[in-house]
């Protein structure tokens, strides 16, 4: 061509959840089984919608309306009705000119970042869920900017090392908080949220925050939304449906701005992601109508409660299999429904990389896959894919140092669960030279 094409941050947007799939997908070609753990997909994983929300959609779709456009920034009931919703819960106000919707929350972040200037940067927790970190380095031509969650605390963030990032880089103008995280599934406790907003206002930032996964809670744990800490502070949150309901097919999600009025920079970024999505007219009706049926239902509560106890059920039963095995540091998940577990550097250290499995079919396929410069934790991974037919997502594949890998909470089917992690712990213990569990 006689000019370049690609812009040097397509370079940057990776996407090793789906990735994965293709190997995957080679194994399966073999004839075996395949247990995915590599995706947020409760349908995948043996969910079932309630009869009750597939007979509110179905009344729906006999209606002409649910076959139009709608308004650019969403249906105006759907909107006023959350923003009442938010707003009984004494946090910052909103009104439906708050609410901006798109098509999943994959479309939203994309216009988050697409509209910053390259120079303008959004640091975003690490490891970092790859739709966020991809899109922040694609827009800005560099590697992501992050803070460390730390695994030897809870996986809670390192205020110290966000601080200092922040004060000494002046291009950032945005803090991104995932909350429940993905993928570590941890729950940020109030006073750490409310210690970053005030370094948001210290510093004249905004904040984002993902709570695609806010109403995912378990074990005791509780969420504190960023509207009730965010005071004055400029801010976004970023929400949907198709983790809860489960409806991940709809591609249904929104923003709800805070404080809009309170910077005129920030003012003038939300009216440039409304513009965006009038550019594109509006996105999909059907979801949108269904959100007030659904949420409003007197069902609704109880289908939640029940649903957060059985993935609470899970976390503990994936705990009591992996807790105290060597080599690994686990903690348990208290929200959203996946878990990270993180290799010890002593198992880094017992790691042999010429051991081949003795499967040859296997082993073929790990030679095909396995390249010099491969990371311990991706050679783990293709390991329990290639030998085990279990399919998960490294850890570095989160932009992290640390070297581990991602499972999910999903699976509905007991005896499948049970099996899947019996599985893994038998391929930690094999893959790091560890014969026996530390009782």
């Amino acid at each position: 061509m006689r000019q370049r094409l690609l812009s040097e941050g397509a370079k940057k947007l990776e996407y090793e959840i789906r990735n994965i799939v293709k190997k995957a997908e080679q194994v399966k070609a073999l004839g075996r089984p395949i247990f995915w753990e590599n995706i947020g997909d409760p349908i995948q994983k043996h969910g079932k919608v309630p009869q009750w929300i597939k007979t509110i959609v179905s009344d729906l779709v006999h209606e002409d309306k649910s076959y139009g456009y709608c308004h650019s920034k969403g249906v105006l009931k759907t909107r006023q009705f959350l923003a009442e919703r938010n707003n009984s819960t004494n946090g910052v106000q909103v009104t439906a000119e708050d609410i901006l919707f798109f098509n999943g929350l994959g479309d939203a972040i994309a216009k988050l970042y697409q509209y910053l200037p390259p120079s303008s940067r959004i640091i975003g927790p690490s490891p970092a869920y790859s739709t966020h970190s991809s899109s922040e380095a694609a827009h800005a031509n560099s590697a992501p900017l992050t803070y460390s969650l730390d695994p030897d605390n809870g996986w809670y963030p390192d205020l110290e090392d966000l601080h200092n990032k922040i004060k000494y880089n002046p291009n950032i103008v945005g803090v991104l908080i995932i909350n429940p995280d993905n993928p570590t599934g941890m729950v940020y406790p109030p006073e750490y949220i409310e210690r970053m907003v005030a370094m948001a206002k210290e510093y004249d930032l905004f904040i984002i925050s993902d709570e695609i996964y806010g109403n995912i809670t378990y074990n005791g744990a509780e969420t504190v939304a960023l509207r009730n800490v965010i005071g004055e502070v400029p801010g976004i949150a970023l929400q949907g449906i198709s983790k809860e309901l489960p409806w991940p097919g709809a591609r249904c999600g929104w923003m709800e701005f805070y404080n809009r009025t309170a910077d005129r920079e920030f003012d003038r970024f939300c009216a440039a992601l409304e513009d965006a999505k009038m550019v594109e007219v509006c996105a999909t009706t059907l979801p949108q109508l269904a959100i007030p049926h659904i949420l409003s239902n007197k069902r609704y509560p109880d289908y939640l409660k029940e649903k957060n106890e059985t993935i609470g059920r899970r976390s503990q039963l994936i705990a009591s299999l992996l807790q105290k095995v060597p080599g690994i540091t686990f903690n348990p998940t208290q929200g959203a429904f996946y878990n990270t577990i993180v290799f010890k550097k002593e198992a880094v250290e017992r790691y042999d990389r010429a051991r081949r499995p003795e499967d040859v079919q296997a082993a073929a396929l790990l030679d095909e896959w396995l390249q010099e410069d491969t990371p311990f934790d991706k050679h783990f991974v293709y390991y329990l894919l290639a030998t085990k037919g279990v399919c998960v997502v490294p850890l570095s594949s989160f932009h992290s140092e640390l070297l581990g890998f991602r499972v999910t909470l999903l699976e509905e089917n007991e005896s499948i669960l049970r099996t899947t992690f019996s599985i893994i712990k038998t391929a930690i213990n094999e893959f790091c030279g560890v014969a026996t569990e530390v009782e």
